[in-house]
């Protein structure tokens, strides 16, 4: 089963998100659990969790179909010490605020170098803030986004992406979310079935399906391979729709969730009702 949905604003109240998942009909949403440009925030309340947790049971959506983003502020690769701290106290406020809602994912950007260190270097501090951060938490999964490696960002390629992986202590609550946007600006074509096949294959042998834990389904503004992160409404970008109905129709990305974050939230219900209607295409 496909579970598609688009990044929700949690104005109100992070039970407000729900509300606005079901009015997109949506089988699947994401949202930030708090404001994603600002370094603390207050603890929920258990009136907060309580509405949440009772609107998802309302709505029907379980932790499965829920994509929660963590703070743009959070730089888990940061090469300064005490820098590198504050965002790992911060990452794990994110992972804590995830168990108290019933969430059993927390999507992030991996982090950057800030040309002050080497790639290898930064990849490693990465995985550290993980284990870390997983040490102290419990119950959810820590899902790496793919960027597209605009700036000193890293993740970009499918081989940093297993890298950390592969000094994770926990692999049983490490994933990863692939942003085809995000692909597409890092040099991975899949405007064509063929070159779907092609780029799949690659994400499948070199960090492997089984971590695959969620997606963001955007067109592109930006050229193929200008490492550059612009998101655009689906067909009307660099991409075209081959892809999105390809992901649809191909049963490696069933009951994850697939998330819209295009940049028209007017057609959101229509983008979502066009996805839909490829899993029964031929």
């Amino acid at each position: 089963m496909k579970f598609v949905g688009a990044h929700v604003s949690a104005s109100g109240g992070v039970d407000q998100a729900v509300i606005r998942a079901h009015e997109l009909e949506a089988t699947a949403f994401a949202l930030f659990t708090k404001n994603q440009r600002q370094w603390r925030a207050a603890p929920l309340t258990d009136e907060v969790i309580e509405k949440f947790r009772s609107a998802c049971a309302k709505y029907g959506y379980t932790s499965q179909q829920i994509l929660p983003h963590d703070s743009y502020l959070i730089n888990l690769g940061h090469p300064v010490e005490e820098a590198l701290e504050k965002s790992r106290d911060a990452f794990i406020d994110e992972l804590h605020r995830c168990e108290q809602l019933g969430l059993s994912l927390l999507n992030f950007h991996p982090g950057s170098h800030l040309s002050q260190i080497d790639e290898s270097d930064c990849l490693r501090k990465i995985a550290e803030s993980i284990n870390i951060a997983l040490s102290q938490t419990q119950g959810v999964t820590a899902v790496i986004e793919n960027t597209a490696g605009q700036g000193s960002n890293l993740g970009f390629k499918f081989e940093q992406l297993a890298e950390i992986i592969r000094h994770v202590e926990d692999k049983s609550r490490v994933g990863v979310c692939i942003d085809t946007c995000h692909a597409f600006a890092a040099g991975y074509d899949i405007r064509t079935e063929e070159t779907c096949e092609a780029t799949f294959k690659d994400f499948s042998d070199i960090v492997g399906f089984q971590y695959l834990r969620g997606m963001h389904l955007n067109d592109a503004k930006s050229a193929f391979g200008s490492r550059v992160d612009r998101h655009h409404s689906l067909g009307e970008g660099n991409i075209g729709k081959t892809v999105f109905s390809y992901i649809m129709r191909d049963s490696r990305f069933d009951g994850i969730p697939l998330i819209l974050e295009t940049v028209n939230p007017d057609i959101w219900m229509d983008e979502i009702a066009w996805l839909k209607s490829q899993q029964i295409q031929s």
